[in-house]
């Protein structure tokens, strides 16, 4: 063993545990970073010669060691957008380079990152503090959603075009009067539904349920005087109408408009109203022949509403951004409707701690990460959104300052070492005198 020998291994301590404090300097810096994950130091020893009987000094090397898969702490935040991961995983994201027609052009490369502070630029998009734009599958117009792309995610429908309406539910009880005495107390029930045209424009269509004035007086035959006749106003398409209803000793629809149904199927009719637009179809649904569902005739002393739905909407302007738990991203409009326009998968790694690190808390992947496994959230162990949160940083301040004392010790340590060795080179020099 030689004195140099010894002198180069204290050399390379101090050079490893300055990498330990670069290490500690970069976690306690980025404390507070969104989603930032710390470095630990990893100290290998290299040995130059060892036996039974002899062992020369080597060195030591101080590794990084990346804790990307190790939890930060999930706070609350304020803003509704923020998306935190309770679990392993990662947020898609894209990187903008540079403009084109006035929007990003992004690279072509994949990023992703834990940190979901999410917001909307001017432009719709959903970008975090690092300017990191978040990816999802694009929702179709009938609610599929497309898992064979990523995309930057963009708000850009802010109107909801009307949709007219194109069915009316309805439900109601009506009560099992007896049959009147004279046609002056025939009694007649009315109720009024709220539809929309092509435009979006209100109509109000009343439905009129009247006994059937065939059925005044004692009933020729039993069940005569559950008949009933149901009129529309405004008239529809053709002129006034009015059509028979004949419920079952059970207070089901038995036959509606002359026409007997099969037990348990559509008891519904066709009309078409014309509201100044062209002829508008709708289909008035009253629920089922021989079952207790829609229009019924059971025991009571009123006219009972119980559901009266119709499909049409107003037309909508944007109100809000809404993002759901399993990752769809909805927007909110003021007419109370929502569309679904993508949603948010996770991605996973086989060893995610071997990811490349970027600024603002990004990696990409590598060789030894293995490939991305894009999945929904909550499963195939990719952890689950959590919304109107975000992930801290995984640094804890008061192990920093431990290892920083530890370090600082050991750094100290080596430097003894060293002015100890030159001392003895020097009165190894000094002997020839």
């Amino acid at each position: 063993m030689s004195l140099f020998g010894a002198m180069n291994t204290a050399i390379s301590g101090l050079n490893a545990q300055s990498r330990a404090l670069g290490h500690i300097s970069d976690n306690l810096a980025n404390s507070q970073s969104t989603g930032f994950k710390r470095i630990d130091t990893n100290f290998t020893n290299l040995v130059t010669q060892s036996g039974q009987t002899m062992h020369e000094p080597g060195s030591v090397m101080a590794r990084p060691d990346y804790t990307n898969s190790v939890q930060g702490t999930v706070e609350q935040s304020d803003n509704p957008l923020a998306l935190a991961i309770g679990g392993q995983g990662f947020f898609s994201v894209a990187q903008s380079r540079g403009t084109s027609n006035g929007l990003p052009a992004f690279d072509e490369r994949q990023f992703y990152t834990r940190a979901g502070d999410f917001r909307m630029d001017r432009d719709g998009y959903l970008v975090n503090g690092a300017n990191y734009f978040l990816q999802g599958w694009p929702v179709n117009s009938d609610g599929t959603v497309d898992r064979t792309t990523l995309d930057p995610v963009r708000v850009s429908q802010q109107v909801f075009n009307p949709i007219a309406t194109s069915t009316i539910e309805m439900a109601a009880n009506i009560p099992a009067l007896d049959p009147p005495a004279t046609p002056a107390d025939a009694k007649s029930f009315s109720t009024q539904v709220q539809v929309y045209d092509q435009l979006g424009t209100r109509h109000a269509v009343t439905l009129t349920f009247s006994q059937t004035p065939g059925a005044v007086g004692p009933p020729a035959t039993p069940g005569a005087a559950r008949s009933w006749q149901m009129s529309i106003s405004p008239n529809p398409v053709g002129g006034a109408v009015s059509i028979p209803i004949t419920f079952g000793t059970n207070g089901t629809i038995e036959t509606l408009d002359g026409v007997t149904g099969t037990a348990n199927t559509p008891a519904a009719l066709d009309f078409a109203m014309d509201f100044g637009l062209g002829n508008q179809d709708i289909k008035l649904d009253l629920g089922r022949f021989g079952v207790a569902q829609g229009i019924t005739q059971q025991a009571g002393t009123d006219f009972s509403l119980r559901t009266l739905h119709q499909n049409g909407v107003p037309p909508g302007s944007y109100s809000g951004l809404a993002i759901r738990e399993n990752g769809d991203i909805a927007v909110n409009y003021d007419n109370g409707e929502s569309r679904v326009i993508a949603r948010v998968p996770l991605v996973s790694f086989s060893d995610a701690d071997k990811l490349q690190r970027l600024d603002g808390q990004a990696f990409m992947r590598t060789i030894e990460s293995g490939e991305a496994q894009v999945t929904d959230s909550a499963t195939n162990g990719v952890g689950k959104l959590v919304v109107g949160a975000t992930e801290g940083s995984n640094v804890d301040i008061g192990t920093e300052f431990t290892k920083l004392i530890v370090a600082q010790r050991a750094y100290t340590a080596n430097t003894r070492v060293v002015t100890t060795t030159d001392e003895m080179l020097q009165e190894t020099i000094n002997m020839k005198r």
